[in-house]
């Protein structure tokens, strides 16, 4: 059953006459719950338009956001989001930061519960040492394990991650795409992944979807990941069904690349490729 639905979707922001904003157009999309999809695409293509449509800080121009088939026209704790910049709170500490949205998703929760909720998720995330510590306090990694960990804590039915790890070192970023992996194991929340990386999609979804450049993007046709799950990185670049997929999406993208750069002057930057030799960061 799907739990979220992206029903001819076209998004414009008017600016003037001339220059009418086209972003997306067309977009069509059905995710079921306790699926994991990637959406990888171009920079400049419209993704973070896309995903602020799902979490309802956008609304469509035309068309409908559904989620569990009511139309989306807001934000709500039942998606929990997880941003590229952290979003934290710069005068608040590792706890205070969770402990905010939990007083939001849960007002009607007793303080003990609350206090509960909050240390569980912070040392899901391995950050019981930087409990008092702020934002300033941490590195990039731990900050995005707190908003992870915040993101979580309201106990969301799907978890949106637009580009969470693109800023961090790749053994960071690593590390992290395994930590969610394993919490979205745990629990099978349905998850939705944006990012320009191709291995990190494979990696971690059971389907990919590219994000056509625009203006007026639309989606491409969906990749099926069909590698058994748990996944192992140090294995993936000899697992035959890895290579044929990250071919059919590589050759798609560069070929859509190569066309848009004939029929337009705008440059758009190519999702991150990796070398043939490249090898992920063991666990």
């Amino acid at each position: 059953m799907a739990i979220l639905e992206l029903k001819n979707i076209y998004k414009t922001y008017n600016h003037t006459k001339e220059y009418k904003g086209e972003i997306l157009d067309n977009i069509n999309l059905s995710i079921e719950e306790g699926e994991f999809v990637a959406i990888v695409g171009f920079s400049g293509s419209g993704k973070t338009t896309l995903v602020n449509m799902v979490n309802g800080l956008l609304k469509p121009t035309e068309g409908e956001v559904l989620f569990k088939q009511k139309p989306v026209t807001g934000t709500s704790h039942e998606r929990g989001v997880i941003f590229q910049n952290y979003s934290l709170l710069p005068w608040l500490t590792v706890y205070q930061n969770i402990d905010v949205a939990i007083q939001q998703a849960f007002p009607k929760a007793s303080k003990q519960e609350k206090d509960v909720r909050v240390k569980e998720h912070i040392e899901m995330v391995g950050l019981t040492h930087a409990t008092n510590k702020r934002p300033k306090e941490l590195s990039g990694g731990m900050r995005q394990r707190v908003s992870v960990a915040r993101a979580l804590s309201m106990n969301p039915e799907m978890i949106i991650m637009d580009e969470p790890l693109g800023a961090l070192d790749a053994l960071t970023r690593g590390n992290l795409q395994d930590e969610i992996l394993r919490i979205w194991e745990t629990s099978k929340r349905t998850a939705l992944l944006i990012t320009n990386d191709v291995d990190e999609a494979i990696y971690m979804a059971d389907r990919i979807i590219p994000l056509n450049p625009g203006p007026k993007a639309t989606l491409g046709p969906e990749f099926k990941v069909n590698i058994e799950r748990p996944r192992d990185k140090t294995s993936l670049n000899d697992n035959p069904e890895y290579k044929k997929t990250r071919n059919q999406i590589m050759e798609y993208l560069m070929d859509l690349g190569e066309q848009q750069a004939a029929q337009s002057t705008v440059e758009y930057e190519l999702p991150e490729i990796q070398p043939k030799d490249f090898r992920w960061h063991s666990k």
